[in-house]
């Protein structure tokens, strides 16, 4: 049984989080807080408050950037770029120091009607964090492009949730790159146990 975590807004939470573990299947433990994990800092901090239901976790997979980006005073993102990305690279530190695997999904574009997050910002942000996530060895699931290949289908009309069709597609592509995962651990485990013997010690 592999434990997998699920972090992030409610693109997450109400959008492809409640599929995942149903496509998944057998042989996957899903952990995921009933919070929304809304902006970085928030996520951050969350490591700390959720860290018991997430002991023993594997695979961690999470996402966070729209909070982050939203400018709701019109005067710039809610986060500056700098703290997006000392906060999201302590986040990463501080994932990879405790589960094996860490995947983060971009995040997803919006529809151009919507008042306060712009696709521009959404890209910029993207493009400063996944090269950084990239060096340390984080998996990247691109939401962002699979989203942005038909916004009007994969958005619905509040301008920023997933749409039916956007959470089914994009549950989908958390699931498969959680499973491919997976079995980069199964040949881990299976090169461990090969290389001992009965009582466990090297051989």
């Amino acid at each position: 049984m592999t434990k997998v975590t699920l972090l992030g807004d409610s693109i997450r939470l109400i959008g492809y989080g409640p599929e995942v573990p149903k496509l998944l299947g057998e042989g996957f433990e899903v952990y995921q807080p009933e919070d929304n994990c809304r902006f970085a800092k928030y996520l951050l901090r969350g490591l700390f408050n959720w860290r018991d239901e997430m002991s023993g976790t594997r695979i961690m997979h999470f996402n966070s950037g729209l909070w982050d980006i939203c400018d709701i005073f019109g005067d710039g993102t809610f986060t500056t770029e700098a703290e997006y990305v000392e906060t999201m690279l302590r986040i990463a530190d501080i994932m990879l120091r405790k589960y094996d695997k860490v995947i983060f999904a971009t995040t997803t574009p919006v529809s151009e009607k919507n008042q306060y997050n712009k696709n521009s910002d959404i890209e910029r942000f993207n493009k400063l964090i996944v090269p950084l996530y990239k060096e340390k060895g984080i998996i990247i699931n691109d939401l962002y492009t699979t989203v942005a290949s038909d916004i009007d289908r994969y958005i619905s009309e509040d301008t920023i949730h997933l749409s039916k069709e956007g959470i089914e597609v994009c549950a989908k592509q958390v699931a498969d790159i959680i499973k491919e995962t997976a079995k980069t651990l199964d040949k881990k485990e299976t090169c461990t146990a090969e290389s001992s013997d009965s009582t466990g010690a090297p051989v």
